[in-house]
């Protein structure tokens, strides 16, 4: 976002940064194992293409090199300031403007863009007893480098898209691992590879090569929504290489019943992975799926009565999505949360996914119903990122000051949205995911292709926005030329 503000021509622009570098869930998330599960020529932005990458799918520390590299080239790191976490914002109308409090001070915006990912703040099960343990437990975002596992015994609660990163990195280090699984994924091999130094070399010497690598992955994940929003039936063919990888890796028939699914593949994220499945094989590893009861200082104990004995509690349990952290923190100008607004209704929503009435020049990127199950998330947040500049150069060529959609334009587009989430193998699949909040409805997914949203944002559509200019707001003919001039 702040790359194509200052392309247009736009440098009063403030980044505020809780931590103490760029680079976000790429930054926090350096547990053993962490990498991309979408390939890096799809998974990089489209103005910056990496023609360095390693691997078909790029570790943890290698993207998190390119988001650094990017915000240094593009002379975004000095409109950063770090350490300053938002703790409130508030739109004041007198002044028209946003005031947002952070721990670092207090920053007025006429416009305020939130750049908040759903994968930032780890969600950590209020177990009973869990405050008793007197082992280590960390979250896998949060992970403890310093204590060495090995010769342990640990228990790993949770069976998401971290934990099978990580269980067959440290599985060998352990005495012994014990792995608590509420529900069992259905895991795909990872078709993964180094690129080769020819493959690089040509990559730089002819950009356009890199740029039909991409375009050919892209259209690949783009097919995914043909089974997974069109005709779920298609993902029986997934769903047999996905048995087929269990058969492979796993050799005990019983500890296979444990980890064969019992919904549609895809209504849960589907997982990558060559080596999970062997690490659950391994002898020291264990497969748990009675729910935990409670968590004792040195055990936990299930629903069953066992007792577990652990070192060490891993939880791989995800984040905060749907109860988005940052809506806790915006306020329209009666005070009302962003969060008490959407719990009101049926959930977080809004107009494409980006704009909330009742919130003024306020811009969510990766907003309610613009997350992706099958493809790079970064097209969807280039897409949103055209949208909001194409309301910033309508407003600033037409000297608007103040833009808000239409609270009957946002209930009509979440109505279109839920309408097309109907018979989709998220709704329909028999899981219950991190994509559905607590009415059962899927307000995390955008639920068809990718290319249709960019079609559905790539310009500003103003009848459905009150706009306003208040008394006294100049016009800079300057400023609109170049944000023209940066279509």
């Amino acid at each position: 976002m702040a790359v194509r503000l200052k392309q247009a021509g736009l440098e009063n622009v403030v980044l505020l940064e809780r931590a103490h570098d760029v680079g976000g869930t790429w930054r926090d998330n350096t547990y053993p194992g962490a990498a991309c599960d979408v390939p890096s020529h799809l998974y990089s932005f489209s103005f910056a293409p990496n023609p360095d990458w390693s691997r078909s799918f790029s570790p943890q520390p290698e993207i998190w090199d390119y988001l650094r590299r990017v915000a240094k080239d593009y002379d975004v790191v000095r409109h950063v300031r770090f350490g300053h976490d938002v703790t409130d914002a508030r739109w004041e109308p007198e002044a028209n403007r946003w005031r947002v409090h952070t721990t670092g001070g207090t920053v007025t915006a006429q416009f305020l863009v939130s750049g908040c990912g759903p994968l930032a703040d780890p969600s950590i099960p209020d177990l009973p007893g869990l405050r008793s343990f007197q082992g280590r437990v960390f979250h896998s975002a949060d992970w403890d480098h310093g204590y060495d596992l090995t010769g342990r015994k640990v228990g790993v609660v949770g069976t998401g898209a971290s934990a099978i990163q990580f269980i067959p990195e440290i599985q060998p280090k352990v005495a012994k691992m014990r792995v608590f699984q509420r529900t069992p994924a259905w895991v795909i091999p990872r078709h993964d590879r180094d690129i080769t130094t020819v493959e690089r070399r040509l990559y730089n010497a002819v950009p356009a090569a890199q740029r039909l690598a991409r375009t050919l992955i892209y259209w690949g994940r783009e097919n995914y929504i043909l089974g997974f929003a069109k005709n779920p039936r298609l993902l029986k063919i997934v769903e047999k290489l996905a048995l087929a990888n269990l058969r492979r890796g796993v050799t005990d028939p019983e500890l296979r019943r444990r980890l064969v699914p019992d919904y549609t593949i895809g209504c849960k994220r589907i997982l990558l992975s060559n080596d999970y499945y062997p690490a659950l094989n391994a002898p020291n590893a264990d497969v748990v799926t009675d729910s935990i009861a409670e968590v004792q200082p040195d055990a936990v104990v299930t629903r069953d009565g066992t007792r577990h004995e652990v070192d060490a509690l891993i939880f791989g349990t995800g984040f905060h999505v749907t109860d988005s952290p940052i809506a806790h923190r915006i306020r329209d100008a009666q005070g009302v949360l962003l969060a008490d607004r959407w719990n009101q209704g049926p959930g977080m929503n809004a107009l494409r996914g980006t704009t909330v009435a009742g919130y003024p020049n306020l811009f969510l990127l990766a907003g309610p119903n613009t997350g992706l199950g099958h493809t790079s998330q970064l097209f969807m947040l280039e897409a949103q990122i055209g949208y909001t500049m194409a309301a910033l150069r309508y407003a600033h060529d037409r000297g608007v000051d103040r833009l808000e959609p239409r609270a009957e334009a946002q209930e009509s587009y979440t109505r279109w949205v839920q309408e097309k989430m109907e018979g989709t193998v998220w709704v329909t699949g028999g899981c219950d995911s991190w994509y559905l909040n607590e009415h059962g409805r899927n307000t995390t997914l955008w639920p068809g292709f990718t290319w249709d949203y960019k079609l559905r944002t790539c310009r500003f559509d103003p009848g459905n926005y009150h706009l306003r200019t208040l008394p006294g707001a100049g016009r800079s003919r300057r400023r609109a030329r170049r944000l023209r001039g940066a279509r």
